[in-house]
C-alpha cells in the first residue's frame, strides 16, 4: 500500500502543485471555503429540522440547504483529494487522518439514511435523531481535519 501512495505523490500534477508557490494555499484556501460552507449549511438545515427558523418553510429551505451542502461537499472532496496527494503516504498513516475520513464515511452514511426518511416521518422521530448525529459527525470531521496538522 505504501507504493500506491508514493505513486500518488509522484504524479506530475502533485509534483507541480508541490512546486508551485501559490497553488497549495489556493487549493487550501479553497478547501477551507467548501467546508465552511458545508459546516454551516449542515447545521442551518439540521437546526431548521430540530425546531429552529420556524418562519421559514421547512422542506424549501432545506432543500437549498441540501443542494448547497451537496456542492460544498463536491469542492472539499476535490480540493481534500488535492492536499491529501502532496502528502499521502504520510497522511494514510496518520491514525487522525483515518478517524476524520471515517467520520466523512458515517456522516454520509447518516445522509442517505436522512434522505430516504426526511418525507416519511414528523419531526420528533428518527429525523430528529439523524439531525443531531448529523451535527455532531459533521463537527467531529472538522474537529479532526485541524487536529492532523498536530499529530504526527
Amino acid at each position: 500500500m505504501d507504493g500506491f501512495f508514493a505513486g500518488i505523490e509522484q504524479l506530475a500534477m502533485v509534483r507541480g502543485l508541490k512546486a508551485s508557490f501559490v497553488a497549495y494555499p489556493i487549493i487550501n484556501a479553497l478547501h477551507i471555503m467548501s467546508i465552511g460552507a458545508l459546516l454551516t449549511s449542515v447545521w442551518l438545515m439540521d437546526l431548521r429540522i430540530l425546531g429552529a427558523f420556524r418562519s421559514l418553510p421547512q422542506t424549501a429551505f432545506v432543500a437549498l440547504l441540501r443542494r448547497t451542502a451537496l456542492a460544498a461537499f463536491g469542492g472539499a472532496l476535490v480540493t481534500g483529494s488535492l492536499l491529501f496527494s502532496v502528502r499521502a503516504s504520510e497522511y494514510a498513516a496518520m491514525p487522525i487522518f483515518l478517524a476524520k475520513m471515517t467520520l466523512i464515511l458515517l456522516a454520509g452514511v447518516n445522509f442517505l439514511v436522512f434522505m430516504r426518511r426526511a418525507g416519511d416521518e414528523p419531526a420528533g422521530g428518527t429525523v430528529t435523531v439523524l439531525a443531531v448525529l448529523s451535527l455532531v459527525l459533521w463537527t467531529a470531521v472538522l474537529f479532526a481535519g485541524r487536529f492532523i496538522g498536530f499529530f504526527d
